[in-house]
């Protein structure tokens, strides 16, 4: 059984209301960043713009967020927490307001990369309440932290769908910024400044470094149809952008406090949960830009269901329900098989509903049996990473190993989102302003081979190193893909059994001061 060590405590009590003004703010992020996949078609029509083009209104939220989260589990593992919070909501407030007004697309793109920045307060929350609070309350509010990022997500896509029908494509991002605004002032009245601390250094050349990395690689996914997959163009962007990423890996390797800890991946465990964290969050975007897209697409052109903007929202609520239900299963199934063979079941299950997809797509009952096949597959994934990575490294580090995972997860978002926009565009004749169905049919094909590879290497990948030494603290390679229970097994076990939830990210030595194994 996990024992707490006493954890710094902040320099004032914490407020009564710290708990439901934390799940409060989380809910709000939830929802704005739910501001993207149901509007793509809508932003299109209303700026005169290709659907791909339309679809970096998402992407380019989750590339921010992929930036955005070290920097600042960085920043509020110092003395700086409150003011990062607090900052975060301005942020996301300013970034809602400026999608709002009716600037044009590029406003609205960069209103939509500030909002990015909000997908990072979720493990700044949970910090919060572990060092503000005593163990008996730390835990459960983890716990509902935690619920609210997927609950909130599953409110957010039917909530801004109806206002967007009713109010137009501006009235929703209106709506984010009076939410912002609201979480803003509940951050400033709740949020506790932390103890004493020593600051942290921030890695400012590394996050400069894989941001222009994994800018030109979405761009030139995103590009190659228009611009030639074999043109000098394309071939420089990413050549380039695969140069400036071998040179963030060598400065990470190399810098004493780096942004993330790259040397963690040498532990198999650790290498399993991030591969498939990628792989899982480019296959999850994919299903979901298809099915907003399908769903909404005009009967008259020969398929789609031409249903409205909000219900491509309400069609979305059975993924999140069934990935709030799938972590109470999850904890029965990892006491009995090995987290590895876990996450493999849960891509199997995502994998079923991407075959539905792919060949049984013509009513709304399919999808939506469809996404509730993926909620419970994608809920079972995302429950057992957070235990497979706390239980291969020793506590200190704890908090750059499942920060990295989440940077790994929100990079594999933004790719599932471009892909869809790409493999759809390529399948749209000249002229035309929607695809063809059969660019469904080829894009659930590859989602499929996508979720096949994801539980092949949940599998594969914890048996590669079997027996290396990891260092001290870290999980032996084989406990991940054996049965028997070890100390990686248990970790996911008493993870789930106290946070029960699938995202739970932790911050820096600040999360990782409260687990000693």
């Amino acid at each position: 059984m996990d024992k707490r060590t006493p954890a710094p405590q902040a320099e004032q009590p914490p407020h009564r209301l710290i708990v439901p003004g934390l799940v409060f703010i989380g809910m709000i992020v939830a929802i704005v960043s739910s501001l993207g996949a149901p509007l793509i078609p809508t932003i299109a029509e209303t700026d005169h713009i290709s659907l791909t083009d339309a679809q970096w209104s998402l992407t380019v939220t989750f590339l921010v967020s992929a930036l955005a989260t070290p920097v600042m589990g960085r920043l509020g593992d110092g003395p700086h927490r409150r003011r990062v919070i607090i900052g975060s909501l301005a942020t996301v407030t300013v970034g809602a307001v400026l999608a709002a007004l009716p600037l044009g697309f590029g406003f609205l793109l960069a209103g939509r990369g500030l909002q990015g920045v909000g997908l990072g307060l979720t493990p700044l929350g949970i910090a919060v309440v572990r060092d503000a609070l005593p163990a008996e309350r730390a835990r459960p509010a983890a716990a509902i932290l935690s619920v609210t990022t997927v609950a909130g997500v599953g409110l957010g896509y039917p909530l801004t769908g109806l206002v967007a029908q009713y109010g137009g494509l501006h009235a929703a991002f209106w709506f984010g910024a009076v939410m912002s605004a609201l979480g803003l002032v509940v951050a400033v009245l709740v949020v506790p400044s932390p103890g004493p601390r020593p600051r942290r250094p921030v890695d400012s050349l590394g996050a400069v470094l894989l941001g222009l990395s994994l800018a030109g690689l979405l761009l030139g996914i995103s590009e190659g149809e228009s611009w030639g997959w074999t043109s000098p163009r394309l071939i420089g962007v990413l050549v380039a952008a695969l140069v400036v990423l071998a040179g963030w890996v060598v400065l990470e390797l190399r810098v004493a406090h780096p942004l993330v800890d790259l040397r963690l991946l040498r532990r198999p465990a650790v290498l399993t949960a991030d591969v498939t964290a990628l792989l899982a969050g480019v296959g999850m975007y994919l299903l979901i830009s298809l099915v907003t897209r399908f769903v909404q697409t005009p009967r008259s052109s020969g398929y789609g269901l031409g249903a409205s903007v909000a219900v491509a929202g309400l069609a979305l609520l059975p993924f999140s329900a069934a990935s709030v239900v799938s972590t109470r299963i999850t904890r029965l199934l990892v006491r009995r098989v090995a987290p590895g063979v876990a996450l493999a079941m849960g891509s199997v299950v995502v994998l079923f509903a991407m075959v539905m997809l792919t060949y049984a797509r013509g009513a709304m009952w399919e999808i939506l049996v469809l996404m509730a096949l993926a909620g419970l597959g994608v809920g079972a994934i995302f429950a057992v990473m957070p235990g497979l990575v706390v239980g291969a490294v020793p506590p200190h580090e704890t908090g750059s190993a499942t920060s990295f995972n989440q940077v790994i997860r929100y990079v594999g978002y933004a790719t599932g989102s471009t892909l869809s926009a790409v493999v759809l565009e390529a399948h749209t004749a000249p002229g035309h302003a929607l695809p063809a169905n059969s660019g469904y049919t080829v894009a659930g094909l590859i989602g499929c081979g996508m979720w096949l590879v994801t539980a092949l290497a949940s599998l594969v990948l914890p048996r590669l190193r079997r027996g290396a030494g990891a260092g001290p603290g870290a999980g032996s390679s084989k406990v991940v893909g054996g049965g028997a229970t070890t100390r990686v097994d248990r970790a996911a076990e008493d993870l789930l059994e106290v946070e029960g939830v699938a995202d739970v990210p932790e911050v820096g030595d600040t999360a990782s001061a409260g687990r000693k194994d």
